[in-house]
């Protein structure tokens, strides 16, 4: 792949991202994971590669406009559009569409290609440890969703059988159950170097934020029952 190429596909990525955390700098880092990880793979397609980590995340728009689409879905139908559009074979695009088809956590699609599974990881990567869990925020706060849920009993819930969508549901769905869906060695290798972070600091906002609704809220219910 030349500059021109690279810088094609670079503009086009931009000109579809729209939220900060799957902003520029999401889509390198994924790139760049995703080459390091490409090193220890053998017969890889560096241009199908290359390529469809640029283009991953270009669906999102769609999604956000309407959360029933998949972003993984329209996305490889987008690059696959753009691709031929643009004078690359049907058999390059049909690759790229299916590496990006196949990213994703949510979809019952997994990655078939050495290329997609090196995207999937490289993607899973970004979503783990501090990173993760500061992107996990910032995508909460964009989409309205609060941090934590309740229990029937007024309690904070963990986020564990949650059907509410909250930070502590996404950390309990996807945050601490990834770190066995990896593909590659390296990518499982980088993300276990990442996993205790993650773990440390649900602990903690988990702990801070249920405190406040026992103690206090048991202090409170006393003085207004007593009036003292």
């Amino acid at each position: 792949m030349d500059a021109k190429t690279y810088s094609m596909l670079e503009n086009y990525m931009l000109s579809c991202m729209e939220d900060s955390a799957h902003d520029k700098h999401h889509i390198l880092r994924v790139l760049y994971t995703a080459m390091e990880i490409a090193e220890t793979e053998k017969d890889v397609d560096y241009d199908v590669l290359i390529c469809s980590c640029l283009l991953h995340d270009i669906g999102r728009p769609e999604q956000f406009q309407n959360p029933s689409l998949s972003h993984a879905v329209v996305g490889g139908d987008k690059a696959y559009s753009f691709l031929t559009g643009h004078g690359f074979p049907e058999s390059f695009s049909e690759k790229v569409r299916e590496c990006i088809q196949a990213h994703s956590y949510r979809k019952n699609s997994p990655p078939q290609s050495v290329e997609a599974k090196i995207l999937f990881d490289a993607d899973k990567i970004d979503v783990s440890g501090a990173i993760g869990i500061a992107r996990t925020l910032i995508y909460t706060g964009q989409v309205g969703r609060p941090l934590y849920s309740f229990l029937s009993d007024g309690s904070v819930s963990s986020g564990k059988g949650d059907e509410t969508p909250s930070f502590f549901h996404e950390y309990k769905f996807k945050l601490e159950n990834l770190y066995s869906r990896f593909y590659t060695k390296r990518g499982t290798e980088i993300a276990k170097e990442r996993q205790a972070a993650a773990i440390q600091f649900y602990e903690n906002i988990f702990r801070e934020v249920s405190q406040p609704y026992t103690a206090g809220a048991a202090a409170l219910k006393n003085h207004i029952e007593t009036g003292f």
